[in-house]
């Protein structure tokens, strides 16, 4: 019996260009590689200059050495060869071609290889997102990070979470605040679900950090001062962060309908910034007198 493949089929089997998806990802593999490369001249990585040379930068050979890999190893990744790329030999080229950490997070991405040392993430939050935060008030807006430690908030957002610079920096953290008495866990509507999705999103969170003692500590006392995290911990839920709706029932204020939005700060789901927006009038008349300091209806 034949097979007869219409150039359609053939189409969605080999993607643009007639390469497979695996195939497209070492043709761009190979051009970032020689890129890298040639930006590279000898005397920067302590070779010397030898002969003329027909390109600039650094030649194939001389990444190999560097890198302390076989010249045809390198050669075959480097022309977008099928072959087996280990993590710690990627490890080694990105050293020997000086990538920063979005050229090393590419690199890894590019050759499919999760990377040993990850870069750890930033905590810094700059003066022009912290001016963001001031200018979404009235409406509740903090910066939280993928173990949802909250680095950064407006005036609007402790209404929610309380006056946080009087807590201790290690509970300046929404899953713990969640989970152990605390403004947050008081005025949460709905806390039992939401407590168990925000457990699914930091368990798929911690797949990337399972090595990160800052992980491991806030894990570690979670489950010790809670019995109903270590319950969610058990049931190995996953979930990735998304938005949806939150409701709360502040003192003083009234119940608050809010729609929750996350905005990334980065090139994947990690430090972000989290608004709620009011999903009615009611809410956004409430949100008003908050940031005011004023009493509403319930």
């Amino acid at each position: 019996m034949s097979l007869t493949t219409t150039p359609a089929t053939a189409s969605r089997a080999t993607g643009r260009g007639g390469l497979s998806p695996d195939g497209a990802r070492r043709h761009e593999l190979a051009a970032f590689l020689r890129s890298r490369r040639e930006r590279i001249a000898p005397e920067q990585v302590g070779l010397p200059m030898t002969g003329r040379r027909r390109t600039p930068g650094l030649r194939r050979e001389e990444v190999a050495q560097l890198a302390a890999v076989g010249v045809t190893w390198y050669t075959w990744l480097e022309q977008g060869r099928d072959i087996q790329v280990s993590a710690q030999v990627l490890d080694a080229v990105a050293r020997a071609l000086r990538l920063d950490p979005a050229e090393r997070a590419h690199l890894f991405a590019l050759a499919a290889a999760d990377d040993p040392s990850p870069v750890v993430e930033c905590l810094t939050v700059t003066p022009a997102i912290r001016l963001l935060l001031e200018q979404m008030s009235p409406m509740p807006a903090a910066v939280i990070n993928a173990r949802y430690d909250v680095l950064a908030y407006n005036p609007s957002y402790t209404h929610i979470v309380g006056n946080l610079d009087e807590l201790p920096f290690e509970d300046r953290n929404l899953m713990w605040m969640a989970f152990t008495p605390s403004r947050f866990r008081e005025v949460l509507i709905d806390h039992e679900d939401g407590r168990e999705g925000m457990v699914a999103r930091f368990r798929s969170g911690m797949a990337d950090h399972t090595a990160e003692p800052a992980w491991k500590a806030l894990l570690a006392r979670l489950r010790k001062a809670s019995p109903d995290f270590e319950a969610a911990w058990q049931r190995h839920d996953v979930m990735k962060p998304g938005n949806g709706l939150k409701r709360f029932l502040v003192p003083g204020i009234g119940l608050l309908h809010c729609d929750y939005t996350s905005l990334w700060l980065g090139p994947r789901p990690s430090t972000r910034l989290v608004a709620y927006t009011p999903r009615d009038e009611e809410t956004r008349e409430r949100m008003e007198l908050m940031a005011r300091g004023l009493p509403g209806g319930r």
